[in-house]
């Protein structure tokens, strides 16, 4: 079954695929695709038991990158295509930028963590605790705040969080704690860029080197700040940096290398 994907802009344009986090739809790439729509043809897929897609049972990452990838070969007029990924979006593009570099023409990756978490059978029983309350409006609202969603967004997140299904967000949850990258990447020719929020969990930040030094063409850097679902609070620099990566310009100043 193919998952839903909204396309906009000109199918002529390079394609850029917008991969969403755990617990939200492509609903949270909103304002990046009223900013790249204009001159960039946009794929935004709501991935299996997320958004349009929550009846579709969430099987693995692996999965999901292949059904992406079905996407990208159905949709882009060259088969390949630009994609970023925030989160679990992140860990879906750093396995199809390791496993199926033919259909990229970059990745870029915000919010993976590739380093072994301590005590991860105590993360594990947190998750399945937390399933049965995710969608519950305290909870809800509590995530909003550590996330730092804007004020604006957060209806819109909550609405988004309220159709996610338990059975996805109980096995992402699981998954991404064991996520290692695939060993392909030292022969995958895609470049990749891996970047995390300056305030994100120490993890995630020692990541950036390791996901940079696993790719041949891999390079990281640091986005000041900012926490981990920063593509809602600085949308503008979030922007900026597809756009030149897409458009092979130079990076946003802003963004600290990482080496």
């Amino acid at each position: 079954m193919a998952i839903f994907v909204q396309e906009v802009g000109a199918v002529e344009a390079p394609t850029v695929v917008l991969l969403h986090g755990v617990g939200t739809s492509g609903w949270m790439w909103t304002k990046q695709v009223s900013a790249l729509a204009d001159d960039m043809h946009v794929l935004v897929p709501d991935l299996p038991g997320h958004g349009r897609s929550n009846t579709q049972p969430w099987i693995s990452i692996a999965d999901t990158a292949r059904l992406v990838a079905e996407a990208i070969a159905a949709r882009a007029p060259e088969g390949r295509a630009y994609v970023v990924g925030l989160s679990l979006g992140g860990y879906v593009a750093a396995h199809l930028a390791a496993t199926a570099p033919e259909a990229l023409s970059g990745a870029i990756l915000s919010g993976v963590n590739v380093l072994p978490f301590p005590n991860p059978g105590r993360l594990r029983l947190m998750g399945t605790l937390m399933a049965p309350v995710m969608k519950w409006g305290p909870v809800l609202r509590a995530n909003a705040r550590a996330l730092n969603v804007p004020a604006e967004d957060v209806d819109g997140y909550q609405s988004a969080a309220r159709a996610t299904s338990r059975q996805a967000f109980r096995r992402v949850s699981d998954e991404a704690l064991g996520f290692r990258l695939a060993s392909k990447a030292a022969d995958s020719p895609c470049p990749v860029l891996a970047v995390a929020g300056a305030n994100e969990h120490d993890l995630t930040r020692r990541s950036l080197v390791d996901i940079a030094a696993a790719f041949p063409n891999g390079e990281a850097c640091l986005a000041p700040g900012v926490g981990h679902a920063w593509s809602g609070e600085k949308p503008g620099l979030f922007t900026a940096m597809i756009r030149a990566r897409v458009t092979g310009g130079r990076l946003p100043e802003e963004l600290i290398p990482v080496r």
